[in-house]
């Protein structure tokens, strides 16, 4: 069967000024082994092949190779090969009252409606079915807070407003994985760890007893500018900070090769699981 696997992953909890930063890819099956193929032969041609990428090892040292792999992953992005989605919170909004339940279950309820809306799901087109298969990095609860959250992943397809979809998401195709075994994840990791970085104004950072920014905030700042400008190549004028709007057209939410969601609660109901609606 034809379809997609989706890797997740998420970052800084709370930040400065924005938190709960959540990311994820989306790539076509019969796509995934020529990517992770180049990727792999990347990073050993850097002399890397015993790394794990991860946004926190960024450093003064590693740089210029850091640079280069991205680079190869954001070639994937370019062409659509790979989709990547970006969400996160504003602190601002963060006082509004909410529904009761939502600061106990925070982590997942925002990894539901990241799952759920932006990659765009209920926006592909296709005449057969698509089977969707989604890779987490491992889940930090309990297991019974994460069944209870991989059960509500596998029932979105049964929502009202996916009734028109050819996805199937099967109950043994929700996953949790090491990332360290997934070169994909540690990708995305770097990206969604640099727009973290960003936009809660690390790269100003000063240690108290130089009044001088380190190198690895310098190092991590020339990392940042980088993928920022390819994202600028991507999208021109591209902004960091607010949700890509759609050109025009709902199945943008799926076609875009890049977007960011900046998610706000405009709808107290709209935080919890679609306890009503799932079948």
């Amino acid at each position: 069967m034809a379809g997609y696997y989706i890797f997740c992953d998420e970052s800084l909890k709370k930040g400065k000024f924005y938190s709960n930063f959540y990311g994820g890819l989306i790539i076509e099956k019969r796509e995934f082994e020529r990517v992770k193929n180049a990727l792999i032969s990347k990073m050993q041609d850097l002399q890397m092949e015993d790394s794990e990428l991860k946004w926190s090892n960024v450093n003064t040292f590693r740089l210029e190779q850091y640079i280069t792999i991205i680079q190869t992953f954001f070639e994937f992005v370019k062409t659509g090969t790979v989709r990547v989605r970006i969400m996160f919170t504003d602190n601002r909004f963060a006082s509004v009252p909410l529904q009761k339940g939502y600061n106990e279950n925070r982590y997942h309820l925002l990894y539901y409606h990241f799952l759920k809306q932006a990659f765009g799901l209920k926006y592909i087109i296709s005449d057969s079915p698509l089977d969707i298969e989604i890779f987490f990095d491992k889940l930090p609860d309990s297991e019974e807070k994460n069944a209870i959250f991989k059960s509500y992943i596998y029932r979105i397809q049964f929502l009202s407003e996916f009734q028109k979809t050819q996805i199937v998401i099967k109950n043994d195709s929700i996953y949790e994985v090491d990332s360290k075994k997934h070169i994909l994840m540690q990708c995305l990791d770097v990206v969604l760890g640099s727009i973290a970085f960003r936009l809660n104004d690390m790269h100003k950072e000063k240690q108290p007893e130089t009044e001088r920014r380190g190198n690895r905030t310098i190092a991590k700042e020339k990392l940042y500018k980088e993928i920022n400008k390819i994202l600028r190549q991507i999208r021109p004028n591209f902004n960091i900070g607010v949700s890509t709007g759609i050109d025009g057209h709902y199945h943008n939410y799926f076609r875009h090769y890049y977007r960011h969601w900046l998610f706000i609660h405009t709808k107290l109901t709209s935080i919890m699981y679609d306890q009503d609606e799932v079948g």
